[in-house]
């Protein structure tokens, strides 16, 4: 267990490492026409990737348990802070998802995903016996997840909903909820969802623009079919970094969203894979760090966590090469972010703690007497 927290830690570490490089080379012609200095949005990655990793370092030292008792009151906050996003955060290209809390903006969504992930996580194991029962057990969870999430697509931010959605029925199947359960609440949310999206014209245009580029071979997005060209001149070992083209404005969102695109024609089909490489190992160690979980709380928790990461990951991957619609997700660890970043590296410390302190568990170091053990997830 501590060679899977040590291994989750370096690979995380390499994927900020390189999103720094990344970042540099996509942002520097943005910076200089909007900031007049070349390293302008660099130097704010770079000072947030500090913060990132102190935030894993002091998150892996402090227990995960100590989250227990303060879980519900977190949740509490966080739907606090959504509704206040949604009654006063400032519209930026057609939504309110930013909050302003003087020092610095924040973006609630970031913090519910992590926080509605230890809560179900929570909840999955105070009600594991009857978690079968969906008037007594299941109802219980999917109406933090709609809360939650609804809060969030009313922003409207749509992809982080359908992805809230999505990452809480994964972990609630995994941790042993029926599936006639989760495909009825996984309808009932399209259905939700779909009659948010058609209502904001943003949203609206980006599904019917992707629906017509599959059905009639419309046009493909602006940013798709120039991150697509990006892609496309990288090869197989790339132009070399610094040497981008499609950063040089051709590309909007080129250190953002779609910064796999800058990262694809800089390295090439070989770095392409190695990022992903960098993904699938993420997954799999956080998936053994929860199954060698010794109490349910813990292993959804790693779970829960190593999923919401690893989605996002491949969703974005999908979004730069036209195979899923335009989102606003960013690549973990490597695009440009704040409050996101953060959140990534809180989660890292916590599932690198799950990881330690199961391994002192194992050599008879800590006794937790209020942990529940587990048989197992859902296969």
């Amino acid at each position: 267990m501590k060679k899977l927290g040590l291994t989750i830690f370096f690979d995380s570490f390499a994927l900020m490492l390189l999103g720094l490089i990344i970042v540099m080379s996509a942002s520097s012609t943005y910076s200089v026409f909007k900031f007049d200095s070349v390293f302008h949005l660099f130097e704010s990655h770079l000072v947030k990737v500090f913060f990132g990793i102190g935030a894993i370092v002091l998150f892996a030292s402090i227990p995960y348990e100590y989250y227990r008792p303060i879980s519900k009151h977190l949740m509490v906050l966080t739907v606090f802070l959504l509704i206040v996003t949604l009654l006063f955060a400032p519209n930026i290209k057609g939504a309110g998802r930013w909050l302003n809390i003087g020092i610095t903006t924040i973006q609630p969504a970031d913090i519910a995903r992590l926080v509605l992930v230890l809560h179900l996580s929570l909840l999955l194991e105070d009600k594991a016996n009857v978690l079968d029962s969906y008037r007594h057990g299941f109802i219980y969870l999917f109406i933090w997840i709609i809360a939650i999430s609804g809060l969030i697509l009313l922003q409207p931010n749509i992809s982080s909903g359908i992805m809230l959605i999505i990452i809480s029925l994964t972990l609630i199947y995994a941790g042993g909820a029926k599936f006639k359960h989760i495909f009825f609440s996984f309808i009932l949310s399209g259905i939700f969802i779909g009659l948010i999206a058609m209502l904001f014209s943003h949203s609206r245009s980006r599904i019917f623009s992707f629906v017509s580029s599959i059905i009639n071979g419309g046009d493909l997005n602006f940013q798709v079919k120039q991150a697509l060209y990006s892609l496309g001149s990288g090869g197989i070992f790339g132009v070399g970094i610094g040497n981008s083209m499609q950063s040089n404005l051709f590309l909007p969102e080129a250190y953002g969203d779609f910064i796999f695109a800058i990262l694809g024609e800089e390295t090439g089909l070989i770095g392409s894979i190695f990022v992903l490489f960098a993904y699938m190992i993420l997954l799999v160690t956080g998936i053994m760090v929860a199954k060698k979980a010794r109490d349910k709380f813990g292993q959804m928790l790693a779970f829960g966590i190593t999923i919401s990461i690893v989605l996002y990951a491949f969703i974005n991957v999908g979004v730069t090469t036209g195979v899923l619609p335009t989102t606003g997700l960013p690549l973990p660890f490597i695009s440009y972010g704040g409050t996101s970043l953060i959140f990534l590296c809180i989660s890292v410390g916590i599932l690198i703690n799950i990881a330690f302190t199961n391994h002192q568990r194992q050599k008879g170091v800590v006794y937790v007497p209020d942990s529940k053990p587990v048989n197992g997830m859902n296969s």
